[in-house]
């Protein structure tokens, strides 16, 4: 599995559902046991609305009567699956450490489960979720040291695993502090800061500040996570900030005076860290910033990147294939043959982009099929022109902006539209 898969299997939920196949078994009455639970399994699924809370409900049934099912495991997981869906705090937790018991490897169950255990004050609860996200972190920290192999998608990706580690650092602190440790959870508090400066992480760190008796900077924090530019945080949220804000300014101060010297200056250290995290994705990836097309930069087979600015006051011709795609190849002779009516124009560029995951098969490829090396990656350009399908053709006028799109072709047709289409376009600019 690629890196960018195995993000997405943690950033998003990916617990499966499962395939109710009929167990086999040696004897006849066991099976023909087997056979009437399978049918009425199918039967009440048939019959459920098939939203996830009507799910839950019906396999949870379901294994009321039949508590030995063969299929347990996998009912179970779907229990779990569908509870999440529906919100259903109670059956997460139910049903969730059970899963988490037979295989702890499931990063938002784990997150999901800690959560829930950490509503509540107990101290066995607590330990069980401080295990929770203490492996949510393990899995996470093991992503983040593989990193990206190939650059598509890389900024984002690095900005999600950051905000995943710092919820579960946040997760880690509160359950150290729900333990008691309160030097501890303002230790990890600060680590879940200093990791992704959001609402959540400034609050929690502030909680634990004022429980050591530090108000002074319990203020602060307060106010970061009241002014932080969190696209997560609600009105109420903010509501819920602004409140406790005042009300320990005014236990500290006596009164609300000065208090908004506090709020003006965590508004302009958000506005810095807004700055701060563009200027780390552009590092981590300058055409995550990009506006539009020729402020890109696209790695090559081989040679030099290409930076897409040189190309400012010519129509550029974008062929967007993969190595895989069999409809590429019957197409690529066709575009050759629409290059070579354009060759004596320097204000027409052609470009073959590759949206291959795999980038080592390309230039082998190239060789093998005798195709020009001058190709160049897809590097995040076709996500930002919505390239959904290929073969796709874009065509860019001479301020960068799209003329047209192809997406498919018809052999027959494709050399003349083409030919069509860059005339016109070169007409558009002039």
């Amino acid at each position: 599995m690629t890196f960018v898969a195995r993000c997405a299997a943690v950033l998003l939920l990916t617990i499966p559902c499962p395939v109710f196949a009929q167990a086999p078994v040696a004897a006849e009455t066991a099976e023909q046991m087997s056979e009437k639970e399978s049918r009425e399994l199918q039967s009440a699924l048939a019959e459920t609305s098939n939203t996830p809370a009507e799910i839950a409900r019906t396999l949870e049934r379901h294994l009321a009567k039949y508590p030995k099912s063969p299929q347990r495991d996998e009912m179970e997981r779907a229990i779990v699956k569908s509870a999440m869906e529906a919100n259903d705090s109670a059956r997460i937790l139910k049903y969730g450490e059970k899963a988490l018991a037979k295989e702890m490897n499931q990063p938002q169950l784990l997150e999901r489960v800690a959560g829930l255990l950490l509503e509540s004050s107990d101290k066995e609860a607590a330990e069980r979720a401080l295990k929770y996200a203490q492996k949510f972190e393990e899995i996470l920290r093991a992503l983040e040291k593989e990193g990206p192999s190939a650059p598509r998608g890389r900024a984002q990706l690095l900005e999600e695993m950051d905000r995943a580690l710092g919820r579960a650092l946040i997760l880690e602190a509160r359950a150290m502090g729900n333990l008691g440790k309160v030097p501890e959870a303002v230790a990890t508090a600060r680590r879940a800061w200093d990791q992704y400066q959001t609402a959540s992480t400034a609050r929690e760190l502030a909680r634990w500040l004022e429980k050591s008796g530090n108000l002074e900077e319990a203020l602060q924090y307060y106010a970061a996570a009241f002014m932080a530019r969190d696209s997560k945080v609600t009105d109420r949220d903010r509501e819920l900030d602004r409140a406790r804000l005042g009300e320990l300014y005014t236990k500290v101060h006596g009164s609300q005076k000065g208090l908004g010297d506090i709020v003006l200056k965590a508004w302009d250290e958000s506005s810095s860290n807004t700055v701060a995290r563009r200027e780390l994705q552009k590092n981590r990836d300058p055409n995550s910033v990009a506006a539009n097309p020729f402020e890109f930069t696209l790695a090559a087979v081989e040679g030099a990147p290409l930076n897409m600015a040189s190309l400012r006051g010519k129509v550029v011709i974008l062929d967007f294939w993969a190595t895989w795609c069999g409809p590429c190849r019957i197409q690529h002779p066709l575009y050759e043959e629409v290059r070579k009516k354009f060759k004596d124009r320097d204000d027409v560029v052609f470009l073959a982009i590759s949206t291959d995951d795999e980038r080592a098969s390309v230039k082998p490829f190239l060789e093998e099929n005798k195709w020009s090396k001058n190709v160049y990656f897809e590097d995040g350009l076709g996500t930002f022109l919505r390239v959904s399908q290929i073969p796709t053709t874009v065509i860019l006028d001479k301020r960068g902006q799209t003329f047209t799109r192809m997406n498919g072709f018809v052999p027959e047709r494709f050399v003349d539209q083409l030919t069509e289409r860059i005339r016109e376009a070169l007409k558009s600019g002039s």
